[in-house]
């Protein structure tokens, strides 16, 4: 149901663009190329569409024959927005939310869900707390609703998938870029691949990059190089391997707290927090092997093996509850995790006929092993007598002394085993995929604070299936259902207590329905609706204290979506997502009925880039959100709907060089898009001018 004046016209406006467009396309349709239902079609430079569906099947399967939600960001939209960290990219994406991650992480709202580890990068668990760089990464894939048959744990709402750049044997280049924004932030980037022979190929990707916005005391600097290797050791076999090494260093900014439901205003710049305390460190190796053989026509193999160690430590003081006019209130505290991953996963693929019926059988396993160590201090005030201080509002603000006292160490080990299988046949007009996958999730831990050692073992199979009609080969019409799983031990399972050791994982179901229609080659339109549930959550009943199962949460509504080339020279991605999400189910009759946290009802983005000639392209982004509160818990805090607009300019000085300027927030749209809380709410950044230069050889 559509319950605010903004939301039906955020829905006019969605949908008059989305006719405008098919009505402008209409006019120029003489030349239409739909797209073949077997065939990936890797689009060419300066596309805002990709038809590669692999990475929600495991399997060689276009796009168009994936049945749910799938948003692409191109390496071709990466480079025209200027997108340099994965946080600024997805805000194009419609149905996510960013969260502040308490200025030291990437963590999202995908479908009303919140998670700080479904992360995947080529397929693969990233799970650790940190911000992860774009540089050698190809593309982002945004696959929406449950997931647990391709990714396993968690990824309720969705994951996020990172596709790496690989080293081309067939090609030799070397490309570099710099920039500088208004701020003083500023960038540097290679990219350099060289066949070693012609079997053999070498790539090296590496960045330095320099942080800086309008809010007081903020800096920061990225370091980080990949080297990657490609070998076809023979026509059926190939081999990739892989070495990324990021090192983030910045300040660890938590924003403004709130004054009277809203941010607090006035204070925009004002650092709520010690500049010579709040710091965040993180180094990330990540280490990976990959090998592909065609065993016979009709069978294919393929094996990863990914290593990673993550180093992680930050320290802050927050702004509190508790804000009046003049005063504001200041807690504390330092955190470090140390993560080793291990993760290997092999799949066989089997592409055969039966009966004039087309089958793709997919059988899998994965196994992880991850040790977790992480400890966290509290800061004291008061000579140690209290854990959080009053301190008075100005433009500077000078925290107290302070003390530091151990609060919690924990360690834990989790080792996880699956099992996958996955059917999709092909009658024509009708294709069917279904699947099953078993997951053992076994976790032990140790808090060593509290002197209990914690272990559960949970035993889940999730299954997945979705129904294909294909009246012609550019459209699909789809059905689906599949479910998901997270146990109570959270995200990040750094540690269980009496209470988690005890409870049953949640359980994510998602059920959709929806239409993807290649319009010509180069332009797919794509639409859902969908209702995606969340059950076995805690809730705490007020009269007796205890906690049970009982809570659950739903989020309802749809997407649409038209990515690629609209007509000649103009590229567009154009997105619009409606959610209603509420707590349906509670041990508290008077939460029932609250909106989740930080899910904004109406979510429309575009970006669109045309070229004037073969050396001027102009280009133009928006981005409209309607408001949102900042937590659940009291749904008092509300962060006001906003609409950001963006220009570019492109410019080929020649066949090598290129001029790019980027304008973010061309109209100074005073905003705040993202919270952790009701008292750490991120200000927008202002007008900001960024002005990048490309070589190409």
């Amino acid at each position: 149901m559509i319950r605010s004046v903004s939301t039906r016209r955020s829905i006019f406006f969605v949908s008059s663009c989305m006719v405008l467009a098919l009505r402008a396309h209409a006019a120029d349709d003489t030349q239409r190329d739909y797209l073949p239902a077997d065939i990936i079609v890797t689009a060419d430079r300066e596309s805002y569409v990709a038809n590669d569906g692999t990475s929600a099947t495991k399997t060689p399967t276009a796009l168009i024959n994936v049945p749910q939600a799938v948003n692409v960001i191109t390496a071709d939209q990466l480079e025209d927005q200027g997108a340099t960290q994965l946080a600024n990219a997805l805000r194009f994406v419609p149905g996510v939310s960013l969260e502040t991650g308490e200025g030291h992480r990437d963590e999202v709202f995908i479908r009303g869900q919140e998670t700080t580890a479904d992360f995947y990068l080529d397929g693969l668990r990233d799970d650790a707390q940190y911000y992860r760089s774009l540089y050698n990464v190809d593309r982002i894939e945004v696959l929406k609703g449950a997931n647990a048959l391709i990714f396993g744990r968690g990824a309720g709402g969705g994951a996020i998938n990172r596709v790496s750049k690989t080293a081309q044997t067939s090609d030799s280049f070397i490309n570099g870029a710099a920039s500088v924004d208004s701020f003083g932030a500023f960038a540097l980037a290679g990219d350099v691949n060289t066949p070693l022979s012609g079997d053999v190929a070498l790539r090296l990707n590496g960045t330095y990059e320099e942080f800086g916005n309008h809010r007081d005391f903020y800096h920061g600097r990225f370091v980080g190089f990949t080297p990657t290797l490609t070998a076809d050791l023979s026509p059926d076999t190939r081999f990739i391997a892989s070495y990324t090494y990021d090192d983030d260093q910045r300040v660890t900014d938590r924003g403004v707290p709130s004054l009277n439901g809203q941010p607090l205003a006035g204070y925009d710049k004002t650092f709520f927090g010690d500049p010579d305390y709040n710091f965040s460190d993180a180094k990330v190796h990540i280490a990976r092997a990959r090998v592909e053989h065609d065993i016979f026509d009709v069978l294919t193999f393929n094996a990863s093996l990914q290593y990673a160690d993550y180093d992680k430590f930050y320290a802050n003081l927050v702004p509190g509850g508790g804000t009046t006019a003049t005063t504001a209130t200041l807690s504390g505290y330092e955190s470090g995790t140390r993560r080793e991953n291990l993760i290997g996963q092999a799949n066989f693929i089997g592409s055969f006929e039966t009966g004039g019926v087309s089958h793709t059988l997919l059988v899998g396993t994965e196994f992880t092993t991850s040790d977790t160590d992480s400890d966290r201090n509290q800061a004291r005030f008061n000579n140690g007598a209290s854990s959080s201080v009053t301190v008075n509002l100005a433009d500077v603000i000078t925290p107290p002394a302070f003390t530091l006292v151990p609060q919690r160490a924990t360690t834990s080990n989790l080792r996880t085993f699956s099992f996958y299988v996955q059917e999709q046949m092909d009658f024509g007009i009708l294709q069917l995929v279904g699947g099953l996958r078993y997951d053992e999730f076994d976790l032990e831990s140790t808090d060593l604070v509290a002197s209990f050692d914690g272990a559960r073992l949970d035993k889940k199979w999730s299954p997945r299936l979705g129904l294909i009609v294909k009246p012609q080969d550019d459209i699909s019409l789809y059905a689906s259902f599949a479910e998901s799983f997270l146990p109570q031990s959270g995200d990040q399972f750094t540690v269980l207590d009496q209470l988690t050791e005890s409870l049953e994982p949640e359980k994510f179901s998602n059920y959709e329905v929806g239409l993807k229609w290649a319009i010509q080659r180069e332009l797919l339109l794509t639409a859902a609706v969908f209702k995606l549930e969340r059950s076995n959550s805690r809730s705490v009943d007020p009269a007796t204290q205890l906690t049970t199962l009982v809570g659950e949460s739903a989020t309802k509504g749809f997407e649409i979506g038209l990515a690629g080339e609209l007509v000649p020279n103009l590229n567009v991605s154009l997105g619009y997502a409606y959610l209603d999400a509420e707590i349906t189910e509670s041990a508290n009759p008077a939460t029932i009925g609250t909106p989740l946290q930080q899910v904004p009802e109406s979510h429309f983005t575009a970006w669109a880039r045309y070229d004037v000639n073969d050396r001027l392209g102009l280009g133009a982004g928006a981005i409209r959100q309607t408001s949102q509160f900042a937590s659940t818990s009291a749904s008092s805090v509300t962060l006001p709907g906003y609409t950001r607009v963006d220009f570019a300019v492109f410019y080929d000085v020649s066949e090598n060089v290129a001029l790019q300027l980027n304008i973010e927030n061309l109209f100074d749209e005073n905003y705040y898009p993202s919270a952790h809380g009701d008292n750490n709410i991120q200000p927008a950044e202002p007008l900001n001018a960024s002005l990048s230069a490309r070589v190409r050889f």
